[in-house]
Formats: C-alpha cells, sequence, structure tokens
C-alpha cells in the first residue's frame, strides 16, 4: 500500500516528513499513516506537471487513447483491491464499492475513445478574405480537488477526460480517502502514464496546498467536486489568476411523486436515491413530494423498505448502509433529524444513531415536513427522507425549486408527457424520470444554479479541459 506522495513519478515524503492517520468509519480502527504534503510540495508537483505536460500534449491522440485504454483494464482487473480499500477507508458496502470501480474504470474507457475524435472546424470568412481555422488544445495544468465519498469516481471522470485532452494533472484527494487515490496513480503509472502528467498530493494544509497550487505558473485549470460552501471559496480564489474552472457542488434533490406512479416502482427508486452509497452522495434524493393520493401507500411501503436495510461494516453479508463518513457527519444529520421533529415531523421508522463503534445512523423516514423546514433546505448526506405531500402540481414545483442547488432531480409518473413536463420545468441539469440513478460516462453530469459549472462526462466532457483557438489563415499569401 503506497502512502507517500506521488509527485514526477517517484515516491517520496512530504517537505516536513509529517504524516496524518487514515481509519475505518466503520470501527475507527487505524488503517495507514499518508504523508502529509506541503504547499512546497503542491509547487514542486505543478512544476513538475508542467513540464511533462508539454511532453503529453504532443502524444499521438491513439497513443493516449491506448494508455487511457490501459487504465481501464488495469482497474477492471484489480477491482476487488480497489473495492476493498473503498470500504476500508470510505465504509461503503462492498457491493457500492464494486459499483464505483467498474463506474469509475468507464471513464478511462470512454475518454480514450473521446481522445481521438476532439473536433476542430475550418470555414471561409464572409469577406472571403481569409480562413477560419478553430482548434481545440489542451488547458496545461489542472488542479484537482475530489471529495471522499467516491474515492476512485471523482478522480477519474476529472483524470480521464483531463489526459485525453493533452493536460498534465495535479491532485489533492481528501484527508479521508487518500490511499485510493495513490493506488489509481500507481495503477496509471502501469498503464504508461509518462512520470509528472499525474500527481497526488494528500495534505492537512488544504488552504496552503490550494494557494500554493493555484499561484503556480504552470496551472490553468482548477476541477472541483464538493460542497458549495467550499466551491465558492475556490471559484473566488482561482479568479485571482482568472483560472479556467469547473465546479460540481452540492445537491438538495426533489423526489416527485404523482398519484398516477407505480408505487412499488417509485420505492425503488427512493431507495436506490436515496440510499445508494450510504446516502452520502451529491445526487442523492433529500425532498421527497408525494402526491396525497398516493402518501399514505408510499409513506408506509417507503418506510418498511428503510427499516428493513441493514446496517453495519462494508465487508459483512447483505450490508445496504455503512457508516457516515465520521462522527461529525452523525451529529449534523441527528440535529437536522431532530429539528424536524421538533417541528411537527413524524418519525415514520428510524430517527437516531446506532450504538457501538462506528459512525452509523439508521435509515430514517419522516412524514408531516413541511416544505421549507430546514431539513428541507440543507443537503442531509445520510439516510434521512423528508416526505412532503402536496395537491398542486404548479405549488409543488415551485416549492421543489426554491433552493440555491439545482443539480438533479426524480420524478415518477405513468404519464410519459406529464413526466417530460415536470422534468423541463425542474432547474437542475440532470433529471431522472422513473429511474432512481442517472449517472452514466456518456451522460453529462451537472447541475445548474448553485450546483456547478460545467459538465462531466459525454462529449461535452473532454472540451472542459480544452481551449479554443482561431487561427486566421490567408491562403493568397
Amino acid at each position: 500500500m503506497q502512502t507517500q506522495l506521488f509527485i514526477d513519478g517517484t515516491w517520496r515524503a512530504g517537505a516536513t516528513g509529517e504524516t496524518f492517520a487514515v481509519t475505518d468509519p466503520a470501527t475507527g480502527d487505524h488503517i495507514a499513516d499518508v504523508a502529509a504534503g506541503t504547499p512546497d510540495d503542491a509547487t514542486a508537483a505543478c512544476a513538475a506537471a508542467g513540464v511533462a505536460q508539454r511532453s503529453w500534449a504532443a502524444v499521438a491522440p491513439r497513443e493516449k487513447a491506448e494508455i487511457l485504454r490501459r487504465g481501464f483494464e488495469l482497474m477492471v482487473e484489480h477491482t476487488d483491491e480497489l473495492a476493498d480499500l473503498i470500504v476500508r477507508e470510505q465504509g461503503k458496502p462492498m457491493a457500492d464499492a464494486r459499483g464505483e470501480i467498474a463506474y469509475a474504470a468507464e471513464f478511462f474507457r470512454w475518454n480514450s475513445e473521446e481522445a481521438v475524435r476532439i473536433r476542430g472546424s475550418i470555414g471561409t470568412a464572409p469577406s472571403g478574405s481569409n480562413q477560419i481555422i478553430v482548434r481545440h488544445p489542451p488547458v496545461g495544468v489542472v488542479v484537482i480537488v475530489t471529495p471522499w465519498n467516491f474515492p476512485a469516481a471523482m478522480i477519474t471522470r476529472k483524470v480521464a477526460p483531463a489526459l485525453a485532452a493533452g493536460n498534465a494533472v495535479v491532485i489533492k484527494p481528501p484527508v479521508e480517502t487518500p490511499l485510493t487515490a495513490l493506488r489509481l496513480a500507481e495503477l496509471l503509472a502501469e498503464a504508461g502514464v509518462p512520470a509528472g502528467v499525474v500527481n497526488v498530493v494528500p495534505t492537512t494544509d488544504a488552504q496552503g496546498w490550494f494557494d500554493a497550487a493555484v499561484d503556480h505558473t504552470a496551472t490553468r485549470m482548477v476541477s472541483f467536486t464538493g460542497s458549495t460552501a467550499t466551491g465558492r471559496k475556490l471559484l473566488a480564489r482561482s479568479a485571482d489568476r482568472v483560472l479556467k474552472t469547473t465546479m460540481e457542488l452540492g445537491g438538495n434533490a426533489p423526489f416527485i411523486v404523482f398519484d398516477d406512479a407505480d408505487v412499488d416502482a417509485a420505492v425503488a427508486g427512493a431507495m436506490t436515491a436515496k440510499m445508494r452509497h450510504s446516502a452520502e452522495t451529491c445526487t442523492a434524493a433529500n425532498r421527497f413530494f408525494v402526491q396525497a393520493g398516493v402518501a399514505e401507500e408510499f409513506a408506509t411501503k417507503f418506510a418498511a423498505a428503510m427499516g428493513a436495510v441493514k446496517i453495519g461494516s462494508g465487508f459483512d453479508d447483505g450490508v445496504e448502509c455503512g457508516p457516515l463518513i465520521h462522527e461529525a457527519a452523525v451529529d449534523k444529520v441527528a440535529g437536522l433529524v431532530d429539528a424536524a421533529v421538533a417541528a411537527g415531523a413524524v418519525i415514520e421508522v428510524g430517527g437516531g444513531r446506532v450504538d457501538g463503534p462506528g459512525s452509523f445512523f439508521q435509515p430514517t423516514v419522516l412524514s408531516n415536513v413541511a416544505a421549507g423546514s430546514p431539513i428541507t433546505q440543507e443537503e442531509i448526506f445520510g439516510p434521512v427522507a423528508p416526505l412532503i405531500t402536496f395537491t398542486d402540481t404548479d405549488e409543488m414545483i415551485e416549492q421543489a425549486n426554491d433552493t440555491e442547488q439545482g443539480l438533479i432531480g426524480y420524478v415518477y409518473t405513468r404519464d410519459l408527457a406529464k413526466g417530460l413536463r415536470v422534468s423541463e420545468r425542474i432547474e437542475a441539469g440532470m433529471i431522472g424520470l422513473n429511474r432512481g440513478a442517472v449517472s452514466d460516462p456518456a451522460a453529462p453530469f451537472g447541475g445548474m444554479k448553485q450546483s456547478g459549472l460545467g459538465r462531466e462526462g459525454a462529449s461535452e466532457g473532454i472540451y472542459e479541459f480544452c481551449e479554443t483557438q482561431y487561427i486566421g489563415v490567408d491562403y493568397s499569401a
């Protein structure tokens, strides 16, 4: 298990020699001590990336594609190892960890195909005086900051298109889950990525690290996934050097169930949208708007499904809900539930912490929740589902849109035309219509409003890591 910094193709200790501990959130057990990078280490990584990027950009697209394809193959070959690592440091159930590896690896395969399809254009100026050539060169060095909830996928869906476009990257993984990032760097080196093109520098000094990376002259872009509050700060700091940015920020997803929905299908979709990866996802359903005609049936069946969820270590058979990432996350979720109950919400199932080691919270369903109440205004990031009954569709849509976040929404109805009409009115970058999961490397992932800037995945994703250059050519000369 690699625990040192990966800079310019070599493993090294941090400049101060300090380390930090990584622990298992299910047990509190110590896993490893990881090198703590400093601002000087971030500077060294950016300098190495700046040198390596120029050579990498000149590599033929097909050669880049084959290296990325090999990265995909190595991730698939090491699925068991990588999934085991994710369960240990992040805590999600093994089935979810294996699913994450499959999803994360696919970004390398998808972008290996996109690497050879970066488009350009040539045309004649309207005046006829010259030709207009448009091309898309790489940005340069991309600073990547990722969260702990998807230790592999949040890295690969940035690194894969960045490398496919010809960039080099410097990655700051989270302190909670750095081990997966370090192992991915090792696999990419094995796949043939040249030294310096991928650098991983964990740190406990996030602000100092970011300031040093942003201020380096080689850095031309920042790609971040995390909370909206942190995203605002990184955007402001990136503006000091007018850096290109992509931001995938927080969500507050509405999950809408109409009277004419297949209730059993809606409950199954709700379980996916809420509980996938132990409910610690930005795409998790956060507010459940259920039309009055099926409100009681949906609440009863949903509570039964949530009550049947097995809680425990991700290594245990049948576990569907692992621990939250740390005790502070449990405190936050418990506070939201307690406040909602004090305001009149009814606990249909769950509602409290789980005794014993580890940071666990019971899968919870709350009914009689008022639209606009605090629990509907904040991203829960835990296994809690607040139910809001509605009768008026227009009013419900206003309530669903009454948030600064607009990442994703979910709609369940047997009436496809109505479902599409409602989907188009939801202010979110993605909609799951009769589906509880929509993420796919072949689809553009991203949000509206304060849920982010730019898109990851699909054919759009690689262009986020490109510039647009226009060349005016006079052939007659």
